[in-house]
């Protein structure tokens, strides 16, 4: 890996979306699938799912900011996910399914708090924008099954997409 390359995490549900929308980014060199912001060590997919870990599915994001900044990842990140719905993401329900942006540095929480500020006054929403910024925490790297599902299980993936509401509501939040 280039010395140069960053990385951002981003909680926004099932972590197979965020990481799908992420690699179609230019400059994301790529995106891995894990656990973060609990204190369990090593957290098994089975373990988090039970909401119980503190832990939240999420995706760590490599990326060249030398062809993608920052304030691009978040604004892809924040168009993947529905900011306003503390309980999950769309049919996943609980704790582990929360939105989170987690920052690794003062720049980035500083962006981070300016982009959520400014979808705020935006109106685009009518219920409060609920995505919290934290620092970042160990990050547990999911099981292989979890790496790529998007491309390994593309139907069962599509399907999940699609019949969790994510992809219409995506569609009607452009």
């Amino acid at each position: 890996m280039k010395d140069n390359y960053k990385h951002a995490i981003f909680a926004g549900g099932c972590f197979w979306c965020i990481e799908a929308a992420m690699e179609e980014l230019d400059g994301v060199i790529e995106a891995i699938n894990g656990y973060t912001g609990g204190n369990t060590e090593n957290p098994t997919y089975e373990e988090v799912s039970t909401g119980t870990t503190g832990h939240i599915e999420a995706t760590k994001v490599i990326y060249d900011p030398e062809v993608i900044m920052y304030p691009e990842l978040l604004n892809r990140f924040w168009g993947n996910i529905n900011p306003t719905d503390k309980g999950g993401q769309f049919a996943d329900r609980g704790s582990q399914y929360e939105t989170v942006i987690f920052y690794t540095d003062d720049e980035q929480k500083k962006y981070a708090k300016e982009s959520k500020a400014d979808l705020e006054r935006s109106s685009k929403y009518d219920s409060p924008i609920v995505t919290k910024i934290l620092p970042e925490k160990p990050f547990y790297e999911a099981e292989e099954e979890h790496q790529d599902y998007y491309k390994k299980r593309q139907e069962h993936y599509l399907a999940y997409k699609k019949g969790s509401g994510r992809e219409e509501y995506i569609k009607s939040h452009e």
